[in-house]
């Protein structure tokens, strides 16, 4: 699957799912821009990514809940890389609880940070996609979008409008081919996953950790960021030109939702 001569713009680039899926990208021809807050992870991540393709890879640091940020990064991208070919909305972190415990604050800073992130930021990609009758959006979500448990706002919330936002601009965009898609994720060896142990009472190793959570899953083990970003990759290559509209569950089976 060849991206040469692609643009793809990561956000939450620097770790997890986001630097496994822009590494694919890079690695299959394409200009990588990784957007994230925290400079030392962006950094690292440039670093590791730009050996493994022929593309540009740059790294910015922001802040995709400010609006200003996002036009300014984008401004940059597009003067160092050209127009962005495929988006990929990924920023984002695991916030869930008792709903009658979330506060305007809480439910603010999620939406904004998943939901109005990813409407800002198609809304300056477009534009380009449109004249270029050719782009990829893939928004990164989770199955909880589909099926949400109690105790699961605001994330639930906030990835099931983001599932909306994917039909509504996969069917207002498919005349220009423009395809967007989602990939719902579910329990995938990433940052989250460290952070759930480091948060854990650390009884066993990390690896035993993973592995135990693993086993309450029907295929008996946890996803690789790497088999996501295989998937990403699919997605944001010709082999995927007639897909578009869809949610693509992540999550070994573990859903009981298609």
């Amino acid at each position: 699957m060849d991206l040469s001569g692609k643009t793809a713009l990561v956000t939450g680039g620097s770790l997890g799912l986001g630097r496994a899926m822009a590494s694919a990208f890079h690695a299959a021809g394409a200009n990588v821009a990784l957007l994230a807050r925290r400079d030392g992870p962006l950094k690292d991540a440039k670093e590791e990514i730009a050996q493994n393709g022929p593309g540009k890879v740059d790294a910015y640091q922001c802040d995709v809940t400010n609006a200003a940020e996002i036009v300014t990064v984008h401004k940059h991208v597009v003067e160092r890389m050209g127009s962005v070919d495929i988006l990929v909305n990924n920023a984002g972190k695991s916030e869930a609880h008792p709903f009658m415990s979330i506060t305007d604050e809480i439910w603010q800073g999620d939406l904004d940070l998943k939901l109005f992130a990813a409407v800002r930021l198609a809304r300056l990609v477009i534009p380009d996609m449109i004249t270029k009758r050719s782009g990829r959006i893939i928004n990164v979500l989770n199955t909880a979008a589909k099926a949400p448990p109690p105790g699961s706002a605001p994330t639930s919330v906030s990835r099931a409008a983001g599932m909306a936002l994917t039909k509504v601009l996969a069917g207002e965009l498919a005349s220009h081919n423009i395809l967007v898609n989602a990939l719902l994720i579910g329990h995938i060896k990433s940052d989250q996953i460290q952070r759930a142990y480091e948060a854990s009472d650390r009884s066993t190793s990390i690896e035993q950790f993973m592995a135990d959570a693993g086993e309450r899953l029907p295929m008996g083990r946890l996803g690789e960021a790497s088999e996501v970003a295989d998937v990403a990759l699919f997605l944001a290559s010709e082999k995927a030109s007639y897909l578009t509209g869809c949610a693509i569950n992540m999550d070994g089976g573990l859903s009981r939702v298609v």
